[in-house]
């Protein structure tokens, strides 16, 4: 049996140990919180949504970040302070510019067969994470968003993806509780909404049944491949000695910090920290639960979706910005989305709001890493952008056929690995 190392306990890194599990490996999990999904996979917008695959690699996304350079509410922001990483990203980003169709459409490929594992996981090991399949509607209030929109469709169209225009009255007779003066909209009956931090738990502990050997708390520290064994060197919450970990392979799904571990194993993933807000509204009373919507939503403007969490509970994410590595709560970034709810869903309680923030990893190219590194044994799973959850089953079965179609060697003597190299080189 072969032994498979994952990094990071998100919703990327648990499909994969799951997938990898189920195809009969033996794998450990390194994760550095106490608990998984505590990073990016915490508190992100629920939205299981194909029809959220068009990448961003679209002219209109540069005149956007730069008019909104300077407002702090914007739902697209660049912190102007230049860095050689932000410029060598943005660089690459706009090279793949002329890869944007090609790109969507492959991504609502993958999302559409991403579901298929999802539910079949969710369905075979009994999870509960407040799924609503109720579809995703995506609003407009004027023509242009709607006229880009009706061609986003013909691309998610090509990929598999059945999405229709609807009126201002169907999208009300959709969701009744809608305020506001709409244009038009598309309505995707397809995608669903959930919890990802109950999904993500509850998987993990389904992975460890399967004999997954999960080591919480526990901070990589740094990697290592000769290609022929995969080192991980470690340092236990509590202890003071780092310590060495042996195994055939590794598969590295660490999100933002992927682009530092790839660049030890001699791998280039260019992956930049993009910081999401959610709020979770609580819905106390009668009124705000009878108010709150529950199909999930997605309005383009403001760049924020939504979804519906239980009876009690109203998820409410969305913008971008680009400061590096910085989990800050703004309040300034926090007060649109609170603005937003008394907007269109004026009914319900805004008394009670918990703000949160996380990373996207996102790659210039708006594509997730998936697949093989440099060297035989080491494996990407990473860098899938604002649709890690979406996306997360799809890539996770990908990879862990990789892994098993692809990697076939004898176990090599693990003191030959160790005297290669130091714990912390």
């Amino acid at each position: 049996m072969k032994n498979i190392a994952v990094i990071g306990g998100g919703i990327t890194g648990v499909t994969t140990a799951y997938a990898l599990a189920k195809r009969g490996f033996a794998v450990t999990l390194f994760e550095q919180n106490r608990y998984a999904a505590m990073e990016t996979s915490f508190a992100n917008g629920g939205q299981l949504s194909a029809s959220n695959a068009e990448v961003w690699t679209h002219p209109s996304t540069l005149i956007k970040g730069i008019k909104w350079m300077l407002k702090q509410d914007a739902p697209l922001l660049v912190n102007p302070k230049p860095s050689w990483h932000k410029l060598s990203w943005f660089a690459e980003f706009i090279a793949n510019i002329p890869n944007y169709r090609r790109n969507t459409t492959e991504t609502a490929r993958l999302a559409i067969m991403a579901r298929k594992h999802f539910f079949a996981w969710a369905e075979a090991e009994g999870l509960d994470f407040n799924v609503e399949k109720r579809g995703i509607l995506h609003i407009y209030r004027d023509k242009q968003g709607f006229d880009h929109a009706a061609m986003v469709s013909k691309l998610l169209a090509e990929g598999g993806l059945e999405r229709h225009a609807v009126t201002p009255d169907e999208m009300r007779a959709i969701e009744p509780t809608l305020q506001g003066s709409y244009y038009g909209g598309f309505f995707t009956e397809s995608d669903a909404t959930g919890d990802i931090h109950k999904y993500t738990v509850g998987l993990a502990a389904a992975a460890e049944r399967l004999g997954v050997r999960i080591r919480y708390g526990e901070t990589v520290r740094d990697v290592f491949s000769d290609g022929d064994l995969a080192q991980v060197t470690s340092l236990q919450e509590g202890e003071a000695e780092e310590s060495n970990h042996f195994f055939d392979a590794m598969v590295v799904c660490a999100g933002v910090a992927s682009r530092h571990l790839a660049a030890r194993l001699g791998d280039r993933v260019n992956i930049y920290p993009v910081k999401g807000y959610s709020i979770t509204v609580n819905l106390q009373d009668t009124v705000s639960q009878q108010a709150a919507p529950w199909v999930s939503l997605l309005d383009d403007e403001t760049k924020l979706v939504t979804s519906r969490l239980g009876v009690d509970r109203f998820r409410v994410a969305g913008t971008a910005e680009f400061n590096g590595v910085n989990k800050d709560i703004r309040a300034d970034r926090i007060k649109p989305l609170i603005d937003w709810v008394n907007q269109c869903f004026p009914g319900v309680n805004t008394r009670q709001v918990v703000p949160w923030a996380g990373l996207r990893p996102m790659m210039p190219d708006m594509m997730p890493k998936v697949g093989r590194g440099r060297k035989p044994n080491v494996f990407y799973n990473t860098g899938h952008g604002h649709l890690g959850w979406t996306l997360s089953a799809g890539t996770a079965h990908l990879v862990a056929d990789i892994v098993g179609e692809g990697y076939a060697r004898p176990l090599v003597n693990v003191p030959a690995l160790a005297a290669t190299r130091s714990p912390a080189h």
